[in-house]
């Protein structure tokens, strides 16, 4: 048995992420992928914009690897939500364009490094800010599930499209009649917790 490739398993994890939240894009409207669902104004949109500055970030100046794009959502004097929302003027394209670019960028870094290379991370606070491309890649992996996952409660919101990626729902019913029949009994024992 071959063993596994440390590497290559986090960095496959990172790129399922990417995908399932690009995904969730879509076949909906600009309206729909720009819209504030939650009351802390999450949108799908904003998600792809957060994670294209979270992996140049970690990527980039964490190792030494800087990069040519202009973020000024990331700007110490914007608004510290900045990057969560996609302004009027920034168009759907253009964001996807911008989480790809931070996808190769973040590959290269990946590909050319070893697991245990040091970097620093800027805005982290001295003392807790060395840490190993493993330990980077394994925190922006979680941290791009983590917002699939907000990016899937999103979408189920808007369409009632639910599931892990295109091509695999992962989800054990394909009929509304058993969802419904589901989400009944999760009423039910809802309420009867409630009574007692």
């Amino acid at each position: 048995m071959t063993p596994p490739d440390a590497k290559a398993d986090l960095h496959r994890y990172l790129r399922d992420a990417r995908e399932a939240l690009l995904w969730k894009l879509d076949g909906l409207s600009e309206y729909d992928i720009r819209r504030p669902v939650t009351p802390t104004g999450t949108n799908l949109l904003g998600l792809v914009k957060h994670l294209a500055g979270v992996e140049f970030g970690y990527f980039g100046p964490t190792f030494g690897r800087p990069h040519d794009e202009s973020m000024p959502w990331l700007d110490s004097d914007t608004d510290p939500n900045a990057d969560m929302w996609a302004t009027a003027d920034e168009s759907r394209e253009q964001i996807v364009a911008l989480y790809h670019r931070a996808w190769a960028h973040a590959d290269a870094t990946i590909e050319a490094l070893p697991l245990d290379a040091i970097g620093t991370v800027p805005w982290w606070p001295a003392g807790r800010n060395r840490l190993t491309l493993h330990r980077i890649l394994v925190h922006v992996t979680a941290e791009s599930h983590r917002h699939a996952g907000h990016a899937d409660i999103v979408r189920e919101t808007i369409d009632g499209t639910a599931g892990l990626l295109r091509d695999i729902d992962n989800l054990p019913y394909a009929e509304a009649s058993r969802w419904a029949e589901h989400r009944a009994r999760v009423q039910q024992a809802a309420e009867q917790a409630s009574d007692g």
